[in-house]
């Protein structure tokens, strides 16, 4: 009888555990967690040619590293999305340690407004990259969207940057609207 209270959950765990597990496996297969390195961060920034006052968008952002470093060193007004609940937790845990000015929002990057932006970065599965392709049509001209590890078909590619093996950086490809 013991064994059979140690694992019945009551209806309210029951919602919280569903209200957790959907949108973790809806991002994970919009864009599974996999931190990217600082040094291929870092590179991506510089690519961007990131301007102080940019507004940037971090679409499926993980634990903020990329939007931090984005408002430390280059002045800029950057946003993350994060959909898991576990990540976004680990990312409000972290941002105190940044002591940038940067946002995380626990949201689906999908449904939010990015037309604002002046750089878009993603580290994005090929078919949310591709479900995205509309939506960064409709930015305005000279945003810049950065993608790391994968390309985005359809979009003018303005520079590719090449894997390093050694320092464990996948490729970067920079597009322009």
């Amino acid at each position: 009888m013991l064994k059979s209270q140690i694992f019945a959950l009551s209806s309210i765990e029951i919602a919280i555990l569903i209200a957790l597990t959907i949108p973790t496996l809806w991002a994970l297969f919009s864009a599974p967690f996999v931190p990217t390195p600082m040094k291929a961060v870092r590179k991506m920034l510089k690519l961007a040619n990131i301007k102080e006052g940019d507004k940037i968008y971090d679409l499926g952002c993980g634990d903020g590293r990329l939007v931090h470093a984005a408002s430390k060193e280059y002045k800029a007004n950057a946003v993350g999305f994060e959909l898991s609940p576990l990540i976004f937790a680990i990312a409000k845990f972290l941002q105190p340690f940044w002591r940038s000015k940067a946002k995380i929002k626990f949201r689906n990057f999908h449904s939010q407004d990015i037309s604002d932006a002046n750089v878009v970065v993603c580290y994005l599965m090929p078919g949310t990259l591709q479900k995205m392709l509309d939506k960064f049509k409709t930015l305005k001209k000279g945003t810049r969207i950065i993608s790391y590890s994968f390309k985005i078909p359809g979009l003018k590619l303005i520079h590719e940057e090449p894997r390093i093996r050694e320092q464990n950086i996948c490729p970067i490809w920079v597009y322009e609207i």
